[in-house]
């Protein structure tokens, strides 16, 4: 099978102390149409991260680092210090 690339936004929320506690995964047609969302929600999350993984979901093989679109505020490994 050919392979795809999926478009997501991951945002984030404090959790316990100062855990970061990720939310669903929210699922994009495009690398802008991520942007806009993750732009949108940067104001009201703790972090978010808009970014890009390719690879084939037949073999489940994926991209190692996935391709970072937009990220803003509190962030966690790979996307940021903590």
């Amino acid at each position: 099978m050919a392979p795809t690339t999926n478009y997501l936004v991951q945002t984030f929320n404090t959790g316990r102390g100062r855990q970061l506690r990720a939310d669903v995964p929210i699922p994009c047609r495009s690398a802008e149409a991520a942007r806009r969302t993750a732009t949108k929600l940067a104001a009201s999350k703790v972090g978010v991260v808009a970014f890009s993984v390719t690879g084939d979901a037949e073999s489940g093989e994926w991209d190692e680092e996935p391709s970072v679109i937009f990220k803003a505020g509190r962030l966690p490994p790979p996307f940021g210090d903590e």
